[in-house]
């Protein structure tokens, strides 16, 4: 489904299945997009993170990987995925796996908005709305 989140700043992202197919102002991609959806967000819209440390603690796998995206990070660094169990959990959540920081895929459809004191409002990963804070 093609959808453009945009956020209070302005800019907007078209998201078509798991890629960024336009990046620009909401009425731009509207006429480009005229049948896409539109997810508004309070705060700022921008790339997901990398979480680069430790992941957090939690009971299960999953729900390690879900506090990742809870931070507004797609993207894990394989040193700290250090368990078959993780590492399964991350690749059915479409976390990217990196083995360095800058080798995360550009064009993938990892987006975050942030409130004004930088906690995450919503995490979309891989096109999915896979994080929403209430």
């Amino acid at each position: 489904m093609l959808t453009i989140h945009t956020a209070d700043e302005g800019g907007a992202v078209a998201v078509e299945g798991a890629r960024v197919v336009g990046v620009g102002t909401l009425p731009e991609l509207q006429q480009r997009f005229p049948v896409a959806r539109v997810r508004s967000w309070p705060g700022a819209l921008g790339p997901a993170r990398i979480h680069e440390g430790p992941l957090p603690d939690a009971p299960s796998p999953r729900e390690r990987i879900h506090a990742v995206l809870k931070t507004g990070a797609t993207a894990v660094l394989a040193e700290h995925v250090d368990s078959p169990e993780l590492r399964s959990a991350a690749q059915r959540n479409d976390v990217q796996i990196l083995t360095h920081p800058t080798a995360a895929d550009q064009g993938r459809a990892d987006l975050a908005v942030f409130d004004e004191a930088g906690e995450c409002i919503a995490t979309v990963c891989a096109g999915r709305l896979v994080h929403r804070r209430r």
